[in-house]
């Protein structure tokens, strides 16, 4: 039996959730999102709230049960607040820009690097920080994966994209040896 599956989940204010068979649609102030349940799981709207069930027993409608009922409540909280990361550009001459809905990146490479914008997703820049937002949470985390692997942060200096408060283990560098041959 599931801890989290188990668990009701409350519709805050402002949320409406309806579910047409396998089908999850939930609406607030920040958007719109929809999810495909798979067949073994079911899920049913109360007044203020909604419980997730298992329709058919077996292992993977009991691995997929917490899964299901945290992917709802992320969509409600997105519906709601919305999703945000923010990375940070650390390196000399490292610069990011946004152009129209796109980031522009210059970060060391012999040519300035154009990521596009994913639809859902908005862009904030402000000095070396980037701000990713959007009210899918999956989206917002995948677009801040994508960016940070244009250019990760290496472990002498720590130059590249890291997430906001990310710890970089440093290596020691090369040493001289006294003495020697």
């Amino acid at each position: 039996m599931s801890k989290i599956g188990i668990q009701p989940i409350l519709i805050p204010e402002g949320v409406t959730v309806k579910v047409d068979g396998d089908l999850v649609a939930v609406k607030g102030p920040k958007g719109e999102l929809q999810r495909k349940l798979t067949r073994e799981i079911k899920a049913e709207v109360g007044e203020k709230e909604v419980v997730v069930s298992i329709s058919k027993q077996s292992k993977r409608a009991a691995a997929l049960w917490g899964l299901s009922r945290m992917l709802i409540a992320n969509m409600m909280e997105g519906a709601k607040n919305g999703f945000e990361k923010k990375l940070e550009i650390e390196g000399v001459g490292y610069k990011v820009a946004l152009q129209g809905e796109n980031l522009l990146l210059n970060l060391g490479f012999s040519h300035p690097v154009i990521f596009k914008a994913v639809p859902g997703i908005a862009f904030k820049v402000e000095k070396n920080t980037i701000t990713i937002s959007g009210v899918n949470k999956e989206a917002v985390g995948q677009t801040a994966a994508n960016i940070r692997k244009i250019r990760k942060p290496e472990p002498y200096k720590g130059k590249g994209i890291h997430y906001l408060g990310e710890v970089i283990k440093r290596k020691a560098g090369k040493k001289a040896v006294k003495g020697g041959f």
